[in-house]
């Protein structure tokens, strides 16, 4: 199938869809597919159904009765009978559905199928035995099901554990927000700092800029905060109430308040399970419930400690969210009266930094570092990176450390590949080069890694002093990496 001109990228899935569909092999085959809302997802099926001369149906949130009227609808237009479909049940639709591959492979596309089964449990048993091995509709047909959604907990469970599908599906793309690279290059951004700044607000979710921003994007970067305040904090533009949208459209979440409260903490620096208790004055185990249902739904990040076990840290997995929490929800009433932006968003802009664009920075950061670092840069292939706190047992004080590199381990200890430091607004020197080194000291007296290869890495938004480009220089463990880098404009 040729990918249609005006999408922008989602190569790797359009491949894996082209693959699952031309698959010649015979019987029938499921696929699932799931993302964030806002990913493209509905672009992306809708446009493989019409490479291929498929049928794409869109659940809506309805009665069973009634989506089994607008699947009956859709498929009489599709087919064009004598007569029209009158589905009586889901195992009649879904065997008409199986019943368009015949004669080639087709893709057939349902849509927020967390919808239909919200309404009638019984729909993934349903296809389960619509897909029987040995059925003749099953074999009879190159039907490819797909079946997509954007409730991450709901989808998350459809082929996991003893879950009816489980072991059915032939295909499972997850479609997944661009990252801050390719980000920068949708919203036609050079500027590796204005990229960093907005990816900080909007993430990497692409109908932020065409559909809710309407193509708006900055025009250099005396036009940021200027964007800001017309787009985000603006109440005429969708984006203002999007965030309290993502969370009221998840099924999962019923006491919204204490869900945006677990949010609102993490915003504002409390990144523990302790920390967010304290905040929100209730017992750690009051929310850990919440916390594990913001998990499933893709809102909430748990992150290991890399060098203590049973110390993770959460982080909010949507920029959009956290952007809201950190700065437009405390002042709420402000912004929805019109003309208040500007005011709101100048005394906001220090929160904005230290709360909101300085994380973000780290998160990039260590994403650099899994993703797009050359293996040889770090000393070899990334396992597994981080973030920790390293215990100094004479000073009794712990050091954060941003970035963590951990290796494959071939040996009796995991080589630690790297550890570094992130500042947005600092201009990096000797001195944080030296606190590297002390760091990577105490973890060698800690025995758990193998750092006799570890190197020193120094991320900046804002550059380094001539004593760090003359320690590096100097020193080929330590590594200078600059917004350039990030974003491979060097």
């Amino acid at each position: 199938m040729d990918k249609p001109a005006e999408m922008f990228d989602r190569d790797h899935e359009w491949s894996a869809l082209s693959r699952f569909i031309a698959d010649p092999q015979p019987g029938a085959t499921l696929g699932v597919v799931s993302g964030r809302r806002r990913q493209g997802k509905t672009f992306l099926l809708d446009a493989a159904c019409r490479a291929a001369g498929g049928f794409y149906f869109g659940a809506t949130e309805a009665a069973d009765a009634e989506s089994l009227r607008r699947i009956s609808a859709a498929m009489t237009a599709h087919v064009r009978p004598v007569s029209p479909f009158h589905f009586a049940d889901w195992s009649e639709a879904v065997d008409a559905l199986l019943a368009l591959g015949a004669d080639r492979t087709v893709p057939v596309v349902i849509d927020e199928f967390p919808y239909l089964a919200k309404a009638n449990p019984e729909l993934p048993s349903i296809i389960q035995e619509a897909l029987r091995p040995l059925r003749d509709q099953r074999t009879g047909s190159r039907t490819r099901l797909l079946l997509c959604g954007s409730a991450l907990s709901f989808m998350g469970r459809l082929l996991s554990g003893n879950a009816p599908l489980r072991g059915r599906a032939g295909l499972e793309l997850v479609v997944r927000p661009l990252d801050h690279r390719l980000a920068a290059e949708f919203w036609d951004i050079d500027d590796p700092h204005l990229a960093m700044k907005v990816n900080a607000v909007v993430g990497g979710t692409p109908a932020y800029r065409r559909e809710f921003a309407r193509g708006d994007t900055p025009k250099g970067p005396g036009d940021f905060d200027d964007w800001v305040v017309r787009t985000v904090l603006n109440p005429e533009t969708p984006l203002f109430r999007e965030a309290r949208y993502l969370l009221a459209e998840e099924p999962d979440l019923r006491d919204t308040a204490l869900y945006l409260s677990v949010l609102a903490a993490v915003a504002d620096g409390n990144a523990t399970r302790g920390g967010m208790a304290g905040y929100l004055e209730r017992k750690a185990t009051d929310i850990a419930h919440p916390i594990n249902v913001l998990e499933d739904a893709g809102l909430l990040r748990r992150d290991a400690d890399v060098f203590r076990d049973h110390r993770p840290t959460y982080r909010i997995a949507e920029p959009l969210i956290g952007f809201h929490h950190a700065i437009m929800r405390p002042v709420w009433d402000q912004l929805e009266r019109p003309g208040n932006a500007a005011r709101v968003w100048q005394a906001s802009r220090r929160r904005f930094v230290s709360n909101v664009l300085g994380p973000h920075f780290e998160q990039v950061c260590r994403e650099w570092a899994l993703y797009h670092a050359d293996p040889d840069l770090l000393g070899g292939l990334p396992a597994r990176v981080g973030q920790g706190v390293v215990h100094d047992p004479k000073a009794r004080t712990g050091h954060e450390v941003d970035v963590a590199v951990v290796g494959i381990a071939e040996g009796a200890k995991p080589p630690l590949l790297a550890i570094g430091e992130a500042k947005w607004n600092d201009t990096m020197g000797a001195a944080h080069i030296e606190r590297l080194r002390r760091i990577r000291d105490l973890i060698t007296r800690a025995g758990r890694y193998d750092t006799t290869s570890t190197r020193l890495l120094c991320f900046s938004g804002a550059g380094f002093n001539g004593k760090a480009d003359a320690a590096a220089a100097a020193d080929p463990d330590i590594r200078l990496i600059d917004l350039a880098a990030l974003y491979g404009r060097t």
